[in-house]
């Protein structure tokens, strides 16, 4: 019991901690305020091993289960302003990992629908700790497969891939809509590099190209491993 309630507490310094993160994350140019805001109110602890309290709010990423990773704060700040997110936008999310990045929008205002093809990391979403707070209605968590998107939930006003996909996966542009953006990071040689895809009236895309980033590999179907 003493265990579960150290990792779920939210004290004034873990906000301490988090308001240096925010101030890192403005000097390095992020400047939506919704996503600063929203990064603030998070408790980013609260997504991770009770090892990692300490060191929660430094700008890296630290390993989850299934041989994952939770991004840096500052992957998850860029791509999140880079949606241009508008209150009650429904947000497909492509790898659910530790629910940080699904979490940051919902608090933002999006209906977000998040699907993870690891059984193990799907599992644990069934105790998402802040499920009062961000219901089904708000965040629903799917397992499947990332590059199928969810056909029967279309058409979504945004879409990020939180993975490094090999390709711009058809299936997902066809489940945005026109105007919708997707933000996507792609395979080039060692690194993946930051896209986001705006979908034109006529079905087509134009794509602008940001940093490079590095992501663990998006992956087709569904891995059925938990442990």
């Amino acid at each position: 019991m003493g265990k579960r309630m150290l990792e779920y507490e939210d004290s004034y310094r873990h906000k301490g901690m988090r308001e240096n993160l925010i101030k890192g994350l403005r000097e390095k140019g992020i400047s939506d305020e919704a996503v600063l805001k929203a990064m603030m109110e998070v408790p980013r602890h609260f997504f991770l091993d009770l090892e990692f309290e300490n060191i929660a709010y430094e700008d890296r990423a630290f390993p989850i289960a299934a041989d994952q990773t939770i991004s840096m704060p500052y992957t998850v700040a860029f791509q999140s302003q880079l949606l241009q997110i508008k209150p009650f936008d429904r947000v497909l999310e492509i790898g659910t990992g530790s629910m940080y990045q699904s979490t940051i929008l919902a608090e933002m205002g999006a209906i977000v629908l998040t699907i993870e093809r690891q059984k193990e990391l799907f599992e644990k979403t069934k105790k998402f700790i802040l499920k009062n707070k961000y219901p089904a209605a708000k965040l629903r968590f799917i397992y499947g497969d990332g590059f199928s998107g969810q056909p029967a939930f279309a058409p979504f006003d945004k879409i990020i891939i939180t993975c490094g996909a090999p390709f711009i996966p058809p299936k997902l542009i066809d489940q945005l809509k026109p105007g919708g953006i997707m933000v996507i990071p792609l395979a080039e040689d060692q690194h993946h590099k930051m896209l986001r895809i705006t979908k034109n009236e006529n079905g087509t895309y134009s794509e602008e190209s940001f940093a490079d980033f590095s992501f663990v590999p998006m992956l087709p179907g569904k891995n059925s491993e938990a442990n």
